[in-house]
């Protein structure tokens, strides 16, 4: 790991979310339904990662801002007990802290409603510029969803670079399917999307097309492929590694933790496979329980995952843990 003060920078949202699982759809007219069970956990693809991360034994500085309010205290007190430095995260009165609505039926369908609040007042505004000198890595995330921080995004990548860092990025779908990433790849060493984002963003028909066209732009393409596992490209190299075969209840904030894994090898000097092992490793752990904060591994926990399922790789893995 780097001498800096902190391993990663994580600049995104804070919000909740609000899972209920049962068959049922909501019906209008005030007719009563029952559910299955209801879980308020936290949420936001940045926290997560972040969370997962700093469970990991990274150093993780997050910033943000919630509003003053249930939720809010919710999300800090979830942050700081995964380990994340949430002391330069703002907390403003006048709005409401985000949240999202997860509708969850067992065929592992689900409905999402969404309340923005303070998700959409977030900038680069709350980054601190000494930040950058003393912070090994950048990672962004929900270019499309963060509507303030998205214009600012490809100048911190670029200021990241210029100070030394490396970067990733995770964009997640883009709900307008517009796919508007100027200026974003110039100053990116991992791209981390999942198969369908992939084929958006490249625009390509088929997957290789797609790598093809981005590693040309990339270093590092890591693709999320859900039961396939997870598929890393870098230069002529191609590495497929199968995923974890454990029980799922919930895939929600697996791709966030499947970042965090394969960021904390990588950063610790791991091999393109070995990162896509541990990210693998992280996201199967992560999915045994409802909501993207629960289940998420420590690194003893995904070793000994990885010893039981894929043990050719342990070795290295545990060499490499912080």
């Amino acid at each position: 790991m780097s001498n800096r003060a902190f391993d990663l920078l994580v600049v995104g949202e804070l919000n909740v979310d609000i899972m209920v699982k049962g068959n049922v759809e909501p019906t209008f007219g005030q007719v009563e339904k029952l559910v299955g069970s209801l879980e308020v956990c936290g949420g936001g693809s940045s926290a997560i990662f972040a969370a997962a991360a700093a469970r990991l034994g990274l150093r993780v500085r997050f910033a943000s801002i919630v509003g003053d309010d249930i939720f809010g205290r919710l999300m800090l007190d979830a942050m700081s007990a995964a380990g994340v430095d949430t002391s330069q995260v703002a907390v403003d009165p006048a709005i409401s802290t985000g949240a999202t609505i997860h509708l969850l039926r067992d065929d592992g369908d689900r409905a999402m409603l969404t309340d923005l609040g303070t998700i959409a007042e977030i900038t680069s505004d709350l980054v601190d510029p000494e930040w950058y000198r003393t912070t090994q890595h950048l990672h962004l995330a929900s270019p499309f969803l963060l509507q303030g921080l998205y214009p600012s995004m490809p100048g911190m990548l670029r200021r990241a670079k210029r100070s030394g860092m490396t970067t990733s990025l995770d964009t997640n779908w883009d709900p307008a399917e517009r796919w508007r990433l100027s200026g974003f790849f110039e100053h990116l060493d991992i791209l981390l999307p999942n198969e369908n984002e992939l084929l958006a963003i490249a625009r390509q028909p088929d997957v290789e097309a797609s790598l093809e066209a981005m590693l040309g732009r990339v270093p590092i393409v890591a693709v999320k492929q859900g039961a396939q596992g997870a598929l890393g490209a870098q230069g002529t190299q191609r590495i497929q590694v199968p995923a974890f075969a454990l029980d799922v209840q919930d895939t929600t904030g697996a791709g966030d933790t499947f970042d965090a894994g394969f960021l904390a090898a990588w950063l610790a000097g791991g091999t393109l496979e070995q990162a896509l092992v541990l990210g693998a490793a992280c996201a199967a752990l992560t999915m045994r329980q409802v909501g993207g904060f629960n289940g998420q591994p420590d690194w003893e926990e995904a070793l000994a995952l990885i010893e039981s399922q894929a043990p050719a790789h342990a070795p290295a893995l545990r060499a490499l843990r912080p």
